[in-house]
């Protein structure tokens, strides 16, 4: 490749990413296909001509198509709309380490078959559920774990977030993390009671990180007869340990919000 063909094909890949990313509503799966064949053409052309500027435009017709097929792909993969709100009996596998917080456990699983019977169809690969703890209860949340395969009810939607102008986009958070469904675990004297079914390895990593920040913070938890402002200083440092060696930056936020609460 020539050196100068360099700069205008990069231009090319950002201008033809950020043109696809500015879409207020995604085309057909046809219309990026198109993009992807006349960026290919013009590849042709582009060899036997001395202008640098057409690999710039090859360049942002190939990305804009793939970005465009990519983001269609993902988009068939959220969650079904008339599964929204519906009581759901899953089984599952936990694939990344639950996070903590005074209100119950938050974690992602895998789902793999929706009982009774039949294989999972419309659920997105990646789904993000919340365990909560019932007030007056008295009963602890289970010990969970990357790899463990459980069953429960659950009640799922799209994740949705705030339109503040310029505010945080949880939505666009979720859909970069791959998480394309939200809901939480349902527990009752109504519903069949999770089950633990097994525990396996399938996330080394995870079960890696979770035990490495579950040692940090037991390590540093404070005593009990210590004074309110020492205990204070030792749980936000437990969080901020556990979150530079583990990369869990949720345990910083997680921590502080336990100890206010």
């Amino acid at each position: 490749m020539k050196p100068l063909r360099l700069p205008w094909l990069l231009g090319g890949l950002l201008a033809g990413a950020a043109l696809q990313l500015q879409q207020p509503q995604l085309w057909p799966a046809s219309g990026y296909l198109g993009l992807l064949a006349l960026g290919l053409l013009l590849a042709g052309l582009a060899q036997r001509t001395r202008w640098p500027w057409v690999w710039c435009l090859v360049a942002a017709l190939v990305m804009a198509g793939t970005t465009g097929l990519r983001a269609r792909a993902y988009l068939g993969e959220a969650l079904d709309p008339a599964l929204e709100g519906q009581d759901l009996r899953l089984r599952c596998t936990i694939a990344a380490m639950p996070q903590a917080s005074a209100w119950g456990l938050r974690f992602r699983f895998v789902p793999e078959q929706v009982l009774p019977g039949g294989q999972v169809q419309r659920l997105p690969p990646l789904i993000e559920l919340g365990w909560y703890t019932e007030p007056g209860a008295g009963a602890a949340l289970p010990f969970l774990q990357a790899g463990q395969q459980w069953e429960f009810n659950v009640r799922l939607k799209a994740p949705h977030g705030t339109r503040n102008p310029h505010g945080f986009d949880y939505e666009l958070w979720q859909w970069e993390q791959g998480v394309q469904a939200v809901g939480a675990v349902r527990t009752g004297a109504r519903v069949a009671p999770p089950q633990l079914l097994a525990s396996s390895w399938r996330y080394p990593l995870e079960r890696l990180r979770q035990g490495v920040r579950d040692a940090i913070v037991q390590r540093l938890l404070p005593a009990p007869d210590e004074a309110p402002g020492a205990q204070l200083r030792a749980v936000r440092s437990a969080g901020v340990v556990a979150a530079l060696v583990t990369g869990d930056q949720r345990a910083i936020e997680r921590w502080n919000t336990t100890n206010d609460s």
